[in-house]
């Protein structure tokens, strides 16, 4: 056993040995119809669906991947039995409103979804177990075997198992399931769904129901390794292993460092064994070193069980910087962590990333662009995306997806099923060595009972950060201080108990056309559409977070966000990860704590902004009638200033308290003229912008920054080279004011 057993194609291999699929490779399938694809979606076929080992931790050699095409039924959520006739045919593990199940429909909250499908056990499985693994289904599910009920599972992240054995005939056997996502944010009886919503808008998304990772069976005999318990203790020098087996037996597990085994013990099946790590290599994102772990079930020397899995020997906690702080500390040193939300949706798959390659990618571009930490927000991920986060080296703060209502309003029976989850969850995800805090809730959603559950996760793990509520909320328990500051960054400072961490902050928005999910995307700060403008203010984002963290302590800041989401337009890359939007050198020295001066701009403004220069502007607070903004119109009397103007807004040059203003200035274009051509505008709040007089472009309400806003083609037929009038009307209403405007080309 050694380091290569674990690696990626290998264990693709591995899979598609044992693949057996009821529908051949030539069905018909397709995708459906859908507002936007990635690259990956055309690796996807019946007979590629998902191949890959599902278990990275508890590898077994023989295996069988269910995955691929189910016949499928719509029918009462009261039925209790399979319909007697399917509708059609379905691309499994891939959610009903997928493009990639080849459905692509909105949600049935009133139905329940039936899967059904035929497989064949190998010959060589005769005199063994065969367990039965689904790695999540949404949300309530029930599985039945050649006709008789198997069992149920209540819950739409956790991975669940059946022991099928003694309902398997001799050939052809049907399984068949049943699921029911009710979507349900509602109180009393609120569900734990995350950001899943019937109606998705805003920060809500598209639900993903029934079947969403992978279906696959398993030979193990009698008396077989059940599941692995592994925590490492870089103090102690050792790995504590506890190996849960069904019936009684003996373990030898063996560590290897590469090909080299470096430590071996004998020991008692379900009871906690000490295997000593001498010199332990230690895991960081810089340098993140797997152990290797064969693990034996023994009957007298006999091995009558092996899996293979890894380990990590790692250590996170709390300590005091040099300054008397409370900070986070990874290995015993304070490790300031840069992270970004990873909300983990793909806009073909929904919940399920197209190919295991697309999950690595999403991995790797975190590594890119600079970042040690990813914040698994409202969801979790199959198996294989935290093997990537340990393997490529992220460390992971892994949330509770959210039930939804107040503490009065939730049932009892509301609040139970989210423990069990949170267990389940716990549980699941507990030998990852990338994962170094537990979020527990988020901005007051559905938060209930925060001492308590606090207290039960740092029971359940002890070894790991425990975040009480990231945002809003904080009940001054749990071991950090949390804030969410939009753009921010912004935080409060360390206690001697708590470290200080900014957990969202940024969301800065930018239209790519093509690109693009909603054809109206938003950004908590805008909405850019010049890469250049986003990596300019990006880095000067981040020089705040790093001074933060020097002046005041921070420990870490989470950036809003890794990609596109649906109607959010805030990704550093787009929805079909297509395009890294800000410029990816500059991003990832601004996360490093490195602001080298930026490149020129490609695009430089043809009239530019006051953002870096002055730019001067005669303005009037008083109405100047009828055609102020034709060329012709004599502005002499109107006072000088230079833009930006505005009030209770930072870096405004020229003060303007009034509920209007109007600016006009004269420009000289050069001869030759871009076709298309946008405003820079920052407005607050309605704003319409004059060419030579013609009406060129407008937009109500206000930024928070500088956009970019269409020009008409009215507004550029009036433009000529040589010189030119821009006139602007600001109207204000209540709040800070703000105005600047210039022209540009779009990216």
């Amino acid at each position: 056993m050694h380091a290569r057993k674990l690696d990626p194609i290998a264990l693709t291999t591995l899979a598609m040995s044992g693949l057996s699929l009821s529908a051949s490779a030539g069905d018909a399938w397709k995708p459906a119809a859908g507002p936007l694809m990635t690259k990956w979606a055309r690796d996807v076929s019946v007979a590629k669906a998902l191949p890959e080992y599902p278990r990275p931790q508890m590898v077994r050699k023989d295996w069988q991947n269910l995955n691929g095409l189910w016949d499928y039924a719509l029918g009462d959520t009261s039925a209790a039995a399979p319909p007697a006739n399917f509708d059609g045919r379905i691309l499994v593990p891939f959610p009903w409103e997928s493009a990639l199940s080849g459905i692509g429909r909105p949600s049935a909250p009133d139905k329940r979804l039936w899967y059904r499908r035929s497989f064949d056990v190998p010959a060589a499985w005769a005199k063994e177990r065969v367990l039965l693994h689904f790695g999540a289904l949404n949300w309530e599910g029930a599985v039945w075997l050649n006709g008789r009920k198997i069992g149920d599972h209540k819950g739409g992240y956790d991975p669940f198992s059946f022991d099928i054995t003694d309902a398997l005939k001799s050939g052809g056997n049907e399984i068949v399931v049943a699921a029911w996502n009710p979507v349900k944010a509602e109180v009393p009886d609120a569900q734990v769904l995350g950001k899943q919503r019937l109606k998705p808008g805003g920060i809500f998304y598209t639900p993903a129901t029934g079947i969403w990772q992978t279906v696959w069976i398993e030979p193990v005999p009698a008396a077989h390794i059940v599941d692995l318990k592994i925590t490492p203790d870089v103090d102690d020098g050792s790995l504590k292993l506890t190996v849960r087996s069904e019936g009684a037996g003996n373990i030898k597990v063996t560590a290897f460092d590469g090909p080299k085994s470096v430590a071996e013990i004998f020991g008692g099946a379900n009871a906690e064994l000490r295997l000593p790590i001498s010199n332990p290599h230690l895991w960081s994102p810089d340098d993140p070193h797997l152990y290797d772990l064969k693990v034996s079930l023994l009957s007298g020397d006999k091995e009558v069980d092996t899996v293979a899995s890894y380990f990590a020997m790692r250590k996170v906690a709390l300590g005091k910087d040099d300054k008397g702080r409370t900070r986070i500390f990874l290995n015993g040193k304070p490790a300031f962590e840069m992270g970004v939300l990873d909300q983990g949706y793909w806009p073909d798959g929904i919940y399920t990333a197209p190919t295991d390659e697309a999950l690595r990618y999403d991995v790797e571009m975190t590594k890119k662009l600079g970042f040690t930490l990813s914040r698994k927000h409202a969801k979790v991920e199959p198996d294989r995306w935290y093997y990537w986060t340990d393997k490529l080296g992220v460390l992971v703060w892994q949330d509770m997806p959210q039930m939804f209502g107040r503490k009065e309003e939730l049932s009892d029976e509301a609040k139970e099923q989210f423990e069990i989850e949170w267990r389940r969850e716990i549980a699941a995800l507990y030998n990852h060595p990338s994962i170094i805090v537990w979020t527990t809730f988020n901005e007051g959603w559905g938060q209930h009972d925060t001492e308590r559950i606090v207290a039960l996760t740092k029971d359940l793990d002890p070894t790991r950060l425990v975040n009480n509520a990231s945002g809003w909320t904080d009940r001054n328990v749990g071991d950090l201080h949390d804030t969410h500051a939009y753009p921010g960054p912004g935080c409060e400072p360390p206690s001697p108990t708590r470290a200080s961490v900014n957990g969202e902050f940024g969301g800065l928005g930018m239209r790519v056309d093509g690109h693009m999910w909603s054809q109206d995307p938003w950004g908590y700060q805008g909405v850019y559409s010049r890469a250049y403008s986003l990596t300019r203010k990006y880095q000067q984002l981040l020089e705040r977070v790093h001074q933060l963290s020097e002046e005041r302590g921070m420990s870490a800041a989470v950036y809003t966000q890794l990609t596109d989401v649906e109607n959010e337009g805030n990704g550093l890359l787009t929805y079909d990860r297509a395009i890294i939007k800000p410029d990816l050198a500059i991003v990832a020295a601004a996360n490093q704590g490195r602001f080298p001066p930026l490149p020129p701009d490609p695009h430089p403004p043809l009239v530019p902004t006051g953002i870096d220069e002055p730019q001067p502007w005669r303005f009037t607070t008083a109405n100047p009638g009828d055609n102020w903004m034709r060329a012709d119109f004599d502005a002499s009397g109107w006072k000088e200033g230079n833009a930006p103007f505005g009030h209770g807004i930072p870096n405004a040059r020229s003060s303007w308290t009034t509920a209007d203003i109007w600016l006009r200035r004269d420009v000289t274009l050069p001869e030759n003229l871009p076709a298309k051509l946008v405003f820079d505008v920052f407005h607050d709040e309605d704003v319409e912008i004059y060419l030579n007089g013609v009406l060129a472009g407008s937009a109500a309400k206000y930024t928070t920054d500088y956009v970019q806003i269409p020009m008409n083609e009215e507004g550029r037929a009036a433009l000529k080279p040589g010189r030119n009038t821009i006139a602007v009307h600001c109207h204000q209403t209540v709040g800070g004011q703000f105005i600047d405007a210039g022209i540009a080309e779009p990216n």
